[in-house]
């Protein structure tokens, strides 16, 4: 009698995770339908859209990006995020292709620290590009529902660079967010930016480090990049700061900012220039570690989930001009 209350339970729950999972999939399938329409109105040819959504299947490690910081403290996870190897590798990395890196500096106005940051942090120097199918991983994000628009437009614009460019499906992979290449960027970003510096005909910022690193110059310097300017400053408060003050939405002079009683790490005045829109972050808390960024942090800030993570970029960039 038991054994058979078990077959039966056992029964039950297999049929109903069979029957969620043709649901799922008929729900699935009605929804690529939505985004067929959505390229089409878009701008996308019909005869594209069909033919590379007829291919589309969910991917369920599609994971898309949260705003939670990391459970611990910048004093621990900075060290565990760029360890000495990573700093010793991007700096042997920026002797190996300082050449070519320099050049792309100097025509996008862009400094070479900041670019090998990015690659380092985002990519481990190249090694992990992205190996997801791009389209499915889009699709499957937008089908999750958290950031549905964003994901929608990002799936179009990835629809748009295999039309409008060489690039092709089998080279469109992207991590489990949708990023792509050796520095993670969107697919948006890359058909407003890319650049195929190595004249090949072929945008491939997989497998080409100077597509990769061309691309991202030319979007951080289309955006606004302070060629002159750096990221920012660590720095500590002399009085208790209103939590208002707190975050990249505040902006504030460095006068500003002296009035309200933020000095340098070290304690001096914080330079007399009204010229830059400074904010405060604090992402440890009021008692944590306190920083003023530039507008330069903000654009590197794109490409990271948590100003842990943007921050670990900055604190590489430093170390790799030591």
């Amino acid at each position: 009698m038991i054994q058979k209350i078990i077959l039966s339970v056992f029964f039950y729950f297999f049929c109903s995770n069979i029957l969620m999972a043709e649901y799922s999939h008929r729900e699935f399938t009605d929804y690529l339908l939505q985004l067929q329409q959505k390229s089409i109105a878009a701008g996308v040819n019909q005869l594209t859209a069909e033919r590379y959504i007829a291919n589309i299947k969910i991917f369920k490690k599609a994971n898309f990006s949260t705003d939670l910081q990391p459970s611990t403290s910048l004093e621990y996870f900075i060290p565990q995020a760029v360890p000495e190897i990573t700093v010793s590798t991007a700096r042997a990395m920026f002797q190996q292709h300082e050449p070519q890196i320099n050049d792309l500096s100097r025509t996008y106005q862009v400094q070479p620290r900041f670019l090998m940051a990015l690659w380092g942090m985002n990519s481990r120097f190249g090694e992990r590009p992205g190996r997801f199918p791009g389209l499915s991983v889009l699709a499957s994000l937008a089908y999750k529902g958290d950031k549905e628009a964003f994901y929608i437009n990002e799936f179009i614009a990835a629809l748009k660079l295999i039309e409008q460019t060489n690039i092709t499906e089998d080279l469109l992979l992207s991590s489990s967010s949708g990023a792509m290449g050796q520095m993670q960027i969107m697919p948006s970003q890359l058909l407003k930016y890319g650049v195929d510096a190595d004249n090949n005909g072929i945008i491939d910022v997989w497998n080409s480090m100077d597509d990769a690193f061309a691309s991202t110059a030319n979007m951080l310097h289309q955006q606004g990049w302070q060629y002159d300017s750096t990221w920012g400053r660590q720095v500590k408060a002399t009085m208790m700061l209103d939590p208002n003050l707190h975050g990249l939405s505040t902006h504030h002079t460095f006068p500003q900012w002296q009035a309200y009683g933020v000095r340098r790490f070290n304690g001096n005045d914080l330079p007399q220039r009204n010229d830059m829109d400074v904010s405060l972050i604090v992402p440890d808390g009021p008692k944590g570690r306190l920083y003023l960024v530039y507008d330069n942090f903000r654009l590197l800030h794109q490409f990271n989930d948590t100003l842990y993570d943007t921050l670990a970029i900055t604190y590489l960039s430093e170390r790799i001009k030591q």
